[in-house]
């Protein structure tokens, strides 16, 4: 097994695509990047940490190769926005990917380097590409939001404008 870090904006939303995929074997909402240890979302969500909302997905790189949770990941995001994701705002919400090894390093940005000359964006290609630090598990109540509160997420997710960008820009990739 190994991990994947990336963070995508509103982590709710960023687990939703991962899920029951064969050889995803668990994902963890969280906040990684920053320089406070053990951080609340209280805190996060100032934007004063560091952090971003992040997930970590447990995979199986034989059944589920890396690069393809890259292809997932781009298309779930607006890569070309450094203030956030479509109506969350802040550092907490920017996109990035996280690497935990050389090979996803390298693999992170052959992927950025392909979108950026894909020509599908006019605008640059901001999502970083990091080093993954340590990442602090979420409160529980983040853990599956979109299970345990399926109706605010599906409003929330719906008057974020980012299911409009994804049909825009990325289609049926998704």
């Amino acid at each position: 097994m190994e991990k994947a870090t990336f963070a995508g904006g509103c982590f709710w939303c960023m687990v939703t695509p991962f899920e029951e995929l064969d050889g995803i074997y668990g994902i963890v909402s969280g906040y990684t990047g920053g320089h406070v240890e053990h951080p609340t979302y209280e805190q996060v969500k100032t934007g004063t940490t560091g952090h971003y909302e992040a997930v970590q997905i447990t995979f199986d790189p034989d059944v589920f190769p890396y690069e393809k949770l890259l292809e997932l990941y781009w298309c779930q995001i607006d890569p070309t926005d450094d203030g956030g994701q479509f109506h969350d705002r802040g550092p907490q919400y920017r996109t990035a990917i996280f690497y935990h090894n050389e090979k996803q390093k390298i693999l992170a940005e052959q992927s950025k380097k392909q979108l950026e000359e894909s020509g599908r964006f006019s605008k640059p290609i901001v999502t970083e590409i990091l080093p993954a630090t340590t990442f602090y598990p979420a409160e529980d109540y983040h853990q599956n939001y979109h299970k345990k509160n399926p109706k605010h997420y599906k409003e929330d997710r719906a008057a974020s404008g980012r299911d409009e960008f994804i049909a825009k820009h990325w289609g049926n990739n998704e």
